[in-house]
């Protein structure tokens, strides 16, 4: 409810990257979503649904929002892939929006690559790489955050590493942004961050930060009179049994949802419960019929495309109106409750 707009951009960035964190340690190949299938989820204070609205390529769109409409949270995701020999890369398409009807500001950004390392032999690892923008439609700002590439070239030590700046409308520097995605995000004055690293001319260094003069990491509050926006919480204990899930998302498999699940809702896969309740040769077996079951349905309609024969139920497209990309829209009734006509996908 701040009514400095630098300060909610601070805010919104500090959502976009600390959404990354608990990425770290999950490398696991997840359940190939179904065409059709959702997820639902209402708690005291915010609800959201999601909808895997294609298959061919694969999407995802969601929509979340506050009780009161405070805010409303967006977007859909459909990852591009890359195969580099011993690494993989995954490239999330798509644009992500915040809006906040109290301020009439609506932001917008997409994520980085992921890569993940040694996937023929060794260890796994893995790196967010890439440049995110976080743009204030209303008020012209824009947090610009580099995600520094650790390995052979750049050194381990820049590994996680992300830095850069709130710009306005002229470029100008209205703070410095730095941290690890993994582990924290700071903010400081532009003019204490050129002090310390002795910088000559400010208007010379690049909004990502990638010019600036050469320094170790900057760990927790390294600028003098920084502003610690975000530390990850641990996770806890023997999350390494559960795919190293946070308290939250352990949560959500069984957290409220707001009336009667719909019957698309991926809490009604049985190769998911059979996994769940670790009988593997049973989720293998569900697995695999319900694959067949959504070959099968594609079958008759072999020579069109995926639109011709298919129409999501709770997203539709269109252009968003400050990028002008595609995106999917929400209808705005999965919470009527009325699923007469939901596809029989389990």
């Amino acid at each position: 409810r701040t009514t400095d707009p630098v300060e909610r951009l601070e805010l919104i960035a500090t959502f976009a990257v600390s959404a990354l964190a608990s990425n770290i340690d999950r490398m696991g190949k997840p359940f190939n979503p179904l065409l059709g299938e959702t997820y639902q989820l209402e708690q005291e204070h915010f609800r959201i649904v999601c909808e895997q609205v294609g298959h061919h390529p694969p999407v995802s769109a969601f929509h979340a929002q506050s009780e009161n409409k405070e805010f409303l949270f967006h977007g859909s995701i459909y990852p591009k892939v890359k195969f580099w020999g011993k690494s993989i890369e995954f490239q999330p398409k798509g644009v992500l929006t915040v809006e906040l009807p109290l301020t009439g500001d609506t932001y917008t950004w997409s994520n980085v690559n992921c890569v993940v390392h040694n996937i023929i032999v060794g260890s796994l690892w893995m790196e967010h790489t890439g440049t995110v923008e976080v743009v204030c439609h209303n008020t012209g700002l824009k947090a610009v955050i580099n995600f520094k590439p650790g390995g052979w070239f750049s050194g381990a030590d820049d590994l996680h590493t992300i830095e850069g700046f709130i710009i306005d409308k002229n470029k100008t520097k209205l703070r410095f942004l730095y941290g690890r995605w993994t582990e924290f995000l700071c903010s400081s004055e532009p003019d204490t961050l050129q002090a310390m690293l002795n910088i000559s001319n400010m208007n010379k260094i690049d909004a990502t930060a990638s010019n600036l003069p050469k320094h170790p990491p900057l760990l927790l509050g390294a600028v003098p009179a920084s502003k610690i926006l975000w530390q990850a919480d641990p996770l806890p204990e023997h999350s390494g049994l559960y795919y190293n899930f946070s308290s939250f998302t352990m949560k959500l498999n069984e957290a409220g949802q707001g009336g009667a699940l719909a019957p698309t809702d991926c809490r009604h896969r049985p190769d998911i419960r059979a996994l769940e309740n670790g009988a593997l040769d049973e989720a293998a077996q569900e697995k695999s019929r319900l694959e067949n079951k959504q070959r099968d349905a594609r079958k008759p309609h072999k020579s069109k495309t995926e639109s011709d024969w298919w129409t999501p139920r709770w997203f539709h497209k269109q252009k968003h109106p400050h990028t002008g990309d595609e995106i999917w829209k929400y209808n705005g009734k999965f919470w009527s409750s009325d699923y007469q006509d939901s596809p029989d996908i389990f």
